[in-house]
């Protein structure tokens, strides 16, 4: 079983996210475990207080070190865990290739950062991975892990119904997937295209993949250069 501990002094926004749909199933069917730990426990002061002013000045606050730590070695404490993550506008940019990667794995912290983000020294001495999941800054990062927690969970095996669903996703390739269609095969004149009513097999794999490939270098000419230049 996998298990994924996520740190946040904003716990209740990920309450619902992990109680829906396949992520709850995931949890249900015991394929994985998550953890929201409220930073806010760990601190050392009366009131809770988790950030605090930047050295040097400046405008914003700072997650303070203390408690992070504090969580951190307490989880390290019960278990190895084979990551530990950073959410961080200026972190590696996520995508399939590390959700592949990280859906292999045991245990995974992953650490919202928020405010002005975290003491710089957590990042040298305590993180292993730092991601971000775009070009754009949130309020914090407990919509990035909820993002990696999905992107990673889903490709578990077991946890979709048909695992080859995940497979086919775009990304996995280098290439975006290809249309897809369902019942009425006509509605209002828009027709589904032949090719997809006809049973033959192999024709409509040839169909996907050249829409795939059309798709993706009108779309993504980074990723269709990308896809090419891999498979030479």
């Amino acid at each position: 079983m996998m298990r994924i501990d996520i740190i946040t002094c904003l716990p209740k926004l990920l309450d619902s996210f992990f109680a829906q749909s396949i992520l709850k199933r995931a949890q249900d069917k015991q394929l994985v475990e998550v953890h929201v730990h409220d930073l806010r426990d760990f601190s050392p002061f009366k009131h809770r207080q988790v950030d605090d002013y930047a050295f040097g000045g400046g405008a914003g606050m700072v997650l303070m070190p203390e408690p992070i730590d504090l969580c951190i070695q307490k989880l390290k404490a019960e278990r190895k865990y084979d990551a530990v993550v950073y959410m961080t506008p200026d972190g590696e940019k996520f995508d399939q290739k590390k959700a592949n990667s990280f859906s292999l794995l045991k245990n995974i912290i992953l650490l919202c950062g928020h405010y002005k983000g975290v003491d710089e020294r957590i990042r040298q001495h305590l993180i292993t991975h730092e991601w971000t999941i775009g070009d754009y800054v949130l309020s914090g990062g407990e919509l990035a892990a909820a993002v990696v927690s999905d992107a990673i969970i889903r490709l578990i095996p077991g946890v979709l119904s048909d695992e080859t669903s995940a497979l086919t996703d775009s990304f996995q390739d280098d290439l975006l997937a290809p249309p897809v269609f369902t019942r009425p095969a006509e509605y209002k004149g828009w027709k589904v295209p032949d090719v997809l009513l006809s049973g033959h097999e192999a024709e409509i794999e040839k169909w996907r993949t050249e829409q795939a490939l059309e798709r993706t270098k009108v779309r993504r000419p980074d990723l269709y250069n990308k896809h090419f230049s891999e498979e030479g």
